[in-house]
């Protein structure tokens, strides 16, 4: 039960990139749960995951020498989910579907692949700890900056709009 929590009911097995094919099937749960309710939804749905992971990464990992194996990938789970908050939310203030918001969701996509690759400054950091935290935490702060690349962008491609 705990692999099949980690990895995301086996994703995290496919190869190549196991991290973006965790990413692209979180994206399409993320898209599942908006239309069953909302960001509210999408936002526990976060949370419980986040402590889910936290939990079952702690146990997967227990004496085991790889800390963070590559096949779990519920932590890309989380964070996705994180980048696509701002995606969610727009779409539910707005009355639109989460695909109109495509641009969006595309934006959050590759922003959080490339957080969570290049690992910049907090993201390295967190990376680097030991433990559930080395594992999720990496994720959880990419998740965080796509998320604010997604709002900077949704800003700026809605100047127009606020200006008139």
């Amino acid at each position: 039960m705990i692999r099949a929590i980690t990895t995301v009911g086996f994703v995290g097995l496919l190869r190549p990139a196991p991290g973006t094919w965790g990413s692209a099937a979180a994206v399409l749960l993320a898209w599942a749960l908006h239309v069953a309710g909302g960001f509210w939804l999408l936002l526990a749905a976060t949370l419980a995951v986040t402590a889910l992971g936290w939990w079952a990464v702690g146990e997967a990992t227990r004496g085991s020498a790889d800390k963070d194996p590559s096949e779990i990938v519920i932590d890309e789970v989380a964070g996705q989910w994180i980048a696509l908050w701002p995606v969610s939310l727009g779409a539910q203030m707005a009355g639109a579907g989460f695909w109109a918001l495509w641009p969006g969701v595309l934006t959050a996509f590759v922003a959080f692949r490339l957080f969570d690759v290049l690992k910049p400054g907090p993201v390295g950091w967190a990376d680097r700890q030991e433990g559930p935290l080395g594992v999720m935490a990496d994720d959880l702060i990419a998740g965080w900056l796509a998320a604010l690349v997604v709002a900077v962008f949704a800003f700026i491609a809605h100047l127009p709009q606020v200006a008139g």
